[in-house]
């Protein structure tokens, strides 16, 4: 089992969203990361070469972006948004370079 640990921007990112978003967010964390963070699926994918992280785990319209670390196995969340068309937000803020 993976050890989940998030970043400063991750936690400010969670702290932007409301108390159900954050919720959501959480659970689907813990229900698809702890356990083969690195198998893709439906909502989990690799991501392409950005400066944001190695991985995506999809929740509707958010984003949890993060890399993982198998040798010691923990995941770490890098950010959270959303994503509207083909934009990322963080914060309500557009991230051009992904």
């Amino acid at each position: 089992m993976y050890e989940i640990t998030y970043t400063r921007n991750a936690l400010k990112d969670l702290q932007y969203l409301r108390k159900f978003e954050q919720k959501l967010i959480l659970d689907e964390i813990d229900n698809n990361l702890k356990h083969q963070p690195t198998q893709p699926t439906r909502n989990r994918k690799p991501m392409r070469p950005n400066p944001y992280a190695e991985w995506e785990l999809r929740i509707g319209n958010f984003r949890v972006l993060y890399n993982v670390e198998d040798d010691v196995k923990i995941v770490e969340i890098q950010n959270i948004g959303q994503k509207r068309g083909n934009q990322f937000f963080f914060r309500d803020e557009g991230a051009d370079d992904l």
